[in-house]
């Protein structure tokens, strides 16, 4: 279930400090640091032609976001501002400024806002390749339009796929508190650095249930680049067709993807990859199913060469490969 919209209203890092030695835990300055980089985020749908038709009933929405760039970049999710012809953000210290979407990415749930305004304090960016399991994290957001709200949870899990929610996955699961509103604000660690934007729920009930995702800090800032500069976001292509190693091959454990086709004159060929072969990493991202591949190629950029290795006749081979532009997604296509 999405975080946001909601309706608008009529770790690794620094250890905690307290107020003295031996006195409560606490996080201030890490909310100090990261507070004013996140901003609440309205959302406006007008009706067309001046009334409201039936499935077209305008209204306001209400999302967070984070400031990344002190040029006036800010990344929320796409969900927060999908369908909306009219956009403002409020400052953490109740400054309205109007904004203008810059671009979308639905495969992620990412968009991109800009306003006119140089003031603005951009958020540090952290590693989630040095999160793990039990790591205390931060949301900062405005759930249900309360006002900008801190939760305090912790890292439930990392490298969350399958889910069902987006068409590229990679969430960072925790039970930080996430409410309609906390969509496109900030999971940050102890530090006040911005490992992950909020994004989505899991809830029989629509409230939090402590099952919340977020998208890793990596995958944001990649294509918030890409839709601030291109307006669009391109995306490598493998050309292979691929299922569970675990699937087709004998014994306990196996993981990866095995290639079950490959496209003439791909990428994927070029590289000498050969039906039958078991991906089990690309670049830096491990490959544990034909899912992960999929994830994988997209998250990689058109052009860039990275390292396959795959199980070939029971041996680890390593080999360069050059991504493609992929072609409409495919489930099982990498």
């Amino acid at each position: 279930r999405r975080a946001a919209p909601a309706r608008a209203p009529s770790g690794a890092g620094a250890p905690p400090t307290g107020p003295g030695a031996g006195g409560p835990v606490s996080f201030r300055q890490a909310v100090e640091r990261a507070a004013q980089s996140v901003v609440t985020v309205y959302s406006a749908r007008r009706p067309q032609r001046g009334f409201a038709r039936s499935g077209d009933p305008g209204g306001q929405g209400l999302g967070s976001g984070v400031v990344i760039d002190a040029s006036g970049l800010i990344v929320t999710n796409n969900h927060v501002v999908e369908g909306a012809n009219q956009l403002a953000i409020a400052l953490a210290d109740g400054t309205v400024r109007q904004a203008r979407l810059v671009g979308t990415d639905p495969e992620t749930d990412l968009a991109v806002l800009r306003v006119d305004a140089t003031d603005l304090k951009p958020i540090e960016l952290g590693d989630t390749r040095r999160l793990a399991v039990g790591d205390v994290v931060l949301a900062v957001g405005n759930p249900l339009g309360v006002g900008q709200t801190v939760t305090q949870g912790i890292v439930s899990a990392t490298g969350r796929k399958r889910l069902g929610i987006n068409p590229i996955e990679n969430f960072v699961q925790t039970d930080a508190a996430i409410n309609p509103g906390n969509s496109g604000g900030a999971l940050i660690d102890t530090a006040g650095r911005l490992v992950g934007i909020n994004t989505a729920i899991l809830s029989r009930g629509g409230g939090s249930e402590g099952i919340g995702f977020a998208i890793p800090v990596e995958l944001a800032k990649q294509v918030a680049t890409a839709l601030a500069t291109n307006g669009r976001v391109a995306r490598g292509w493998f050309g292979v067709a691929a299922e569970d190693a675990a699937a087709r091959l004998p014994g306990p454990g196996a993981q990866g993807a095995l290639i079950r086709s490959v496209q003439g004159g791909g990428p994927a060929e070029r590289a000498g990859i050969r039906p039958g072969d078991v991906l089990v990493q690309l670049g830096e991202l491990k490959i544990a199913s034909a899912d992960d591949l999929v994830s994988a190629a997209l998250e990689l950029e058109p052009g860039r060469e990275v390292d396959a290795v795959v199980l070939r006749e029971g041996k680890r081979v390593t080999v360069p490969i050059q991504l493609g532009r992929r072609p409409p997604i495919r489930r099982g296509a990498g």
